[in-house]
């Protein structure tokens, strides 16, 4: 599975310095495209920055009614982000908020990439490829929520690691989707 997710950030963070090559983020300080794996980071990592997007993995399990020799897998993924605008009085959050929306679907066209193992380098081709649905976004927030779960296609998925209240004024969104692929191992 670990694959499948990496091919699939690798392809969104290369596919967002295409889009805009402007939005960047500096993390251990290393600039790099503003899409991030909430998993990857180290567990006292500061708080999600605005205006980049973070990934966080869900529920995975086999995909139904699928025959063949290797299981078709999915694997719920919520993709998070907010905004304070771009000026002190705040009141472009809702253009800036748009733009993060624009930027999304297009990093996430096509909806599909190769599948690759980057634990070696150069990284391998792996033969199969990772897809996944068009991002389902929920309406805007601007503030607290009441529990830490939403439901995404009849299943709870968690809120992202920054889904609580803040009186600093973010405009925030979530999107899910769900990430498809053939697992490295075999059925018997």
């Amino acid at each position: 599975m670990q694959f499948a997710k990496d091919s699939f950030f690798l392809a969104l963070q290369q596919r967002l310095a295409g889009v805009n090559p402007a939005r960047t983020i500096t993390v251990n300080g290393t600039t790099v495209p503003a899409v991030l794996v909430g998993e990857n980071l180290p567990p006292a990592a500061a708080e999600p920055q605005p205006n980049a997007f973070y990934i966080e993995w869900g529920a995975a399990s086999v995909v139904n009614a699928h025959a063949g020799d290797a299981p078709l897998m999915g694997v719920d993924c919520v993709i998070s982000y907010y905004t304070l605008g771009t000026v002190e009085s705040m009141v472009d959050r809702g253009r800036v908020l748009g733009e993060l929306d624009n930027e999304l679907l297009s990093i996430c066209q096509p909806t599909n990439t190769e599948k690759y193992d980057y634990t070696q380098s150069p990284s391998a081709d792996l033969g199969t490829s990772v897809f996944w649905n068009q991002p389902a976004f929920e309406g805007p927030t601007t503030s607290g929520v009441e529990d830490n779960v939403v439901s995404y296609q009849g299943r709870a998925v968690r809120r992202p690691m920054y889904a609580k209240a803040y009186q600093d004024g973010r405009v925030e969104r979530r999107a899910m989707l769900t990430v498809f692929f053939f697992a490295e191992v075999t059925l018997l």
